[in-house]
């Protein structure tokens, strides 16, 4: 919490965050005021504005080197993981360019990215990729990504995570596969896609 005599500077600051409002983060920064702070539900300032959709916010906070971009919120969700999740390919570049983690225990940016259905989460699954993002990582439950794309995704970002070797047989905790994810999700398409590439990568006979 803020020392007393900040506490008119801790509510601007929040204010502005929900008001994407970068002139007043500005003066605050002059005066001092840490962007590290976190909100009065512990939720860490960047992770808060990409949340709320205030990009101008989360572009400024990112800029400052000061920032810790791997700031973690109530749910151990991290500022690359909302990134992904809502699709903004900007911010997801520029908080690998300042070396955010794309790989920690449990839920991941990739499984984020799998879920996001919009026309950048392929250009955003790739980029995860290249900086060495676990393509099977398994949730607490043990979902993959394969599996979040399969049920929500974008068809491409289902073929790329098979091309680039994701696990199509896996199974979760609930002896769920990917193919189960696609059917359940109703998505017929989905299931096809991943036995048409499991049954291509099977000696004849075996599917």
């Amino acid at each position: 919490m803020p020392a007393v005599g900040q506490s008119g500077s801790y509510e601007q600051f929040f204010v502005a965050i929900q008001r994407d409002d970068v002139r007043t983060l500005e003066r605050l920064g002059r005066l001092g005021f840490d962007f590290n702070t976190p909100s009065p539900e512990l939720e860490p300032p960047l992770f808060l504005a990409i949340s709320q959709g205030s990009l101008r916010v989360a572009r400024f906070l990112i800029g400052r080197p000061e920032v810790n971009v791997d700031a973690r919120g109530s749910t151990d969700e991290n500022p690359l993981m909302m990134a992904a999740l809502r699709g903004h390919l900007d911010l997801v570049e520029a908080l690998i360019a300042r070396r955010a983690q794309v790989n920690k225990p449990g839920w991941t940016p990739l499984h984020y990215a799998a879920t996001h259905k919009g026309p950048n989460a392929p250009a955003i699954t790739r980029l995860l990729l290249e900086h060495h993002a676990f393509i099977d990582a398994e949730s607490p439950n043990r979902t993959t990504p394969l599996m979040m794309a399969a049920h929500y995704g974008h068809p491409m970002v289902v073929r790329m995570l098979l091309e680039e070797g994701a696990d199509p047989l896996a199974r979760n905790q609930q002896g769920l596969t990917a193919i189960d994810f696609a059917h359940r999700a109703g998505r017929p398409d989905m299931a096809e896609l991943i036995a048409s590439f499991v049954r291509g990568s099977l000696p004849a006979g075996t599917w």
